[in-house]
């Protein structure tokens, strides 16, 4: 076996023979005289998925592999090397995104590479690097997954020939890639596309011709409303507006410098601005977050890194585009939304801050136009009509409004399954023992070598009923070292999130657990119809305020209470009988209470009993899962942890049918429903993805556009709904 304390891999006594063939840089591999072979041992447990027991997506590799095996060229192109692990005292840490010494001897182990001090660096860029601490696993890593550049190797290190010559395709572990995909922020991949388009069009001989040192003539630029400022809204403004249109952005909140301050008078005062809080105004409900940056549609996909080099174009660190986990916080969200903001007014968009959409302007079933009025107080209009070509109506899931709105211009609303549940919180502390044990001493509240623990749960519960279906329970939304924040957009109701800035250094941990709901819960309790699951959500978010007892106060019970159908921090009178032959009588009594651990939210907690919140088969659901999470990550039930309530806006309760080639409304023309709001996405990623591709989709419709836009991301890159 090859040792992890040193860089010389063989016998320091090698020597090299004759090479054979002159036409190679050097000998052929059987060059280096071996006592014995080294062997590479694969570090994960257990056997190999093989036949039917392989995942579909593995299966398909594998057939590609199959098929592309014999063609490949392997001096050409760029390998990729999957799971390369460097353990803890090995490796520089969290924040070391580059190709360390420890790194190399992974890279040279999966060569064969004799000597790993003598691969050049330069040959490798880490794509992706994780933190494993999994009990699976015998010791905890740091696992790369680092690209090679053949040609850049071969130019350093000649003497690499032979050992890339013996490099085969393995599934998960070696791809070899005959181009590099590259994919560029969306600025610059929208303006290559431009300059392909401007540089040869077509004449009317048939032939083409070079536009350069001509002029088209003017044409009258098609007016665009995006209604949202959040990703979904951002982005797709920003590709209407590098492609000419004249967008106009039009969001009912306030820029992130006026809006921090509403959201410090929540905080500080309980002064609720209705249309500047938590989830209303620029960047939308994930500003004030966690600003997580994961997606289930594709890491590697091209849509996914053009959106994520975007970000880094207007702010957010180059470590997001390697970190396994990537996170911004809303530290760095809100600067980062500032150079948005500049870079789509350097391009002509007008921001309307402060601006409601009240209703849309329909004539013969075409959107023309929508009526606004000032949202922010400072001015009396009672409305203004403004004319458009199309609306991109992309706000979040709490604009209940705008639903009752689409519902009056009968725009189909489909009912849509979420889910709803409590958030529950730990010390910070706790949560790094039961992740790394001995090596949580090394988070030093997120400026240590390994990142601030988190966790990922799910259990799949079984009703007990005949007919009783399947549920899921989940961790959703976990923010190590965060708090817990009011997402409530109205005073009688009371909904919560969790948020967290970028060192995480919080001394809480914080995550939602969700159960998941269905429009057979919401008949239960009388609610039908389009928008059933927002009546569902606000019934539980009244609830939650008068258990709280208003002035957003959140109610709040022990985990331990909460699994026992105990109260937690109420005063329990205790009586001590004693007996007598005659008669019974009370002597002595003693007091004990129950006292509530501290909690990072700001406005309050009260003890209640969470059982009355929802009906039984939710909590018994809950009860389930956080007895088998304890088992999972043992502590997790324990007098440190505390639930809130309520958590009821995982994701939107409605989706907007539309057309999947263009993104248009099928019940109105004109009208483009995207992102979270209208059912087609969760997270900042996804939403951003799904913003991207309406503003390509209307580019096209509107003729700004002549490209396909597989052929910049790949097949298959804008089923965003199916899976976020």
């Amino acid at each position: 076996m090859f040792s992890g304390s040193t860089k010389l891999l063989c016998s320091p006594n090698l020597t090299f023979t004759k090479n054979p063939n002159p036409q190679l840089p050097f000998s052929p591999p059987n060059r280096f005289l071996y006592s014995h072979k080294p062997q590479i041992r694969c570090a994960r447990k257990g056997s190999k998925r093989t036949g039917k027991s392989r995942y579909p997506s593995e299966k398909r590799k594998l057939k590609s592999i199959q098929q592309t095996e014999t063609q490949i060229d392997k001096f050409k192109g760029f390998w990729r090397l999957f799971k390369l692990g460097v353990s803890i005292d090995r490796d520089p840490g969290k924040d070391f995104l580059h190709i360390s010494d420890a790194l190399l001897e992974e890279v040279a182990k999966v060569l064969e590479f004799p000597v790993a001090s003598m691969l050049p660096p330069e040959a490798f860029v880490v794509l992706r690097k994780s933190f494993d601490a999994r009990k699976s696993q015998k010791e905890p890593k740091f696992v790369y997954t680092v690209e090679m550049d053949v040609d850049k190797l071969l130019d350093l290190e000649p003497r690499t020939w032979d050992f890339i010559s013996l490099l085969k395709p393995k599934i998960g572990l070696i791809e070899h890639m005959p181009h590099e995909k590259v994919v560029g922020d969306l600025v610059s991949v929208i303006h290559d596309n431009k300059k392909i388009d401007q540089d040869r069009v077509p004449v009317e001989n048939g032939h083409s011709s070079s536009l350069s040192g001509s002029k088209s003539p003017a044409a009258k630029k098609p007016k665009i409303a995006v209604v949202g400022s959040g990703p979904s809204g951002l982005f797709a403004s920003l590709v209407l507006a590098e492609f000419g249109a004249d967008v106009t952005l039009i969001e009912r909140g306030q820029p992130v410098e006026k809006r921090g301050r509403d959201i410090g008078a929540l905080v500080v005062r309980r002064i609720l601005q209705l249309e500047s809080n938590f989830c209303f105004g620029e960047g939308g409900a994930g500003t004030w977050s966690d600003g997580k940056l994961v997606t289930r549609i594709g890491r590697n996909s091209g849509s996914v890194m053009s959106v994520m080099k975007t970000l880094v174009q207007f702010g957010a660190p180059e470590s997001i585009l390697v970190d396994g986990k990537p996170h911004l916080g809303t530290d760095r969200l809100i600067p980062l939304l500032r150079n948005f903001r500049q870079h789509l007014q350097d391009l002509g968009v007008n921001i309307r801050f402060g601006t409601r959409v009240d209703d849309l302007i329909v004539e013969n079933g075409h959107v023309v136009g929508v009526n606004v009025s000032d949202s922010s107080g400072r001015l009396q209009l009672s409305s203004e009509k403004l004319g458009f070509d199309a609306v991109v109506l992309a706000v979040g899931h709490s604009a209940r409004d705008v639903y009752q709105m689409l519902l009056s211009h009968n725009v189909e609303l489909l009912p849509k399954d979420f889910a709803v549940g409590l958030r529950i919180e730990h010390p910070q502390e706790l949560i790094n023992i039961i992740q790394y044990s001995k090596l949580a001493n090394e988070v030093r509240s997120g400026r240590g070598k390994i990142p601030v623990a988190d966790y990922k749960v799910v259990e799949y519960v079984k009703g007990e009923e005949k007919d009783a279906s399947s549920r899921s329970c989940y961790s959703f939304c976990m923010c190590p070292g965060g708090q817990v924040v009011v997402t409530s957009v109205n005073p009688s109701e009371l909904c919560i999130n969790g948020m967290s800035f970028s060192r995480r250094a919080s001394k809480w941990a914080n995550a939602a657990l969700a159960v998941t709901v269905s429009q057979k819960d919401f008949s239960a309790l009388g609610f039908h119809g389009p928008l059933a699951g927002v009546e569902f959500q606000r019934e539980f978010e009244q609830r939650a305020a008068n258990m709280g007892g208003g002035s957003f106060v959140v109610p709040v019970q022990i985990v331990k209470d909460f699994m026992d159908n105990k109260v937690s921090g109420k005063i329990l009178i205790h009586f001590v009988f004693f007996t007598t032959d005659q008669w019974l009588s009370s002597r002595a009594f003693f007091m004990s209470a129950t006292s509530l651990p501290s909690s990072s939210y700001r406005l309050g907690v009260k003890a209640a009993n969470l059982h009355e919140l929802f009906p039984v088969h939710i909590t018994e659901a809950l009860q389930h899962s956080i007895s088998a999470f304890d088992q999972e990550l043992p502590g997790f039930i324990s007098n440190g942890a505390l639930l809130h309530g309520v958590e009821t806006r995982t994701s939107s309760p409605v989706q907007i049918p539309r057309i999947p080639e263009t993104f248009e409304s099928m019940s109105v023309g004109g009208l483009y429903p995207v992102g979270e709001g209208a059912g087609y996405a969760g997270g900042i990623v996804s939403a951003a993805v799904d913003g991207m591709y309406a503003g390509f989709a209307l580019a096209k419709s509107l003729n700004l556009y002549k490209g396909e836009i597989e052929s910049i991301f790949g097949k298959g890159q804008n089923s965003v709904s199916v899976k976020y």
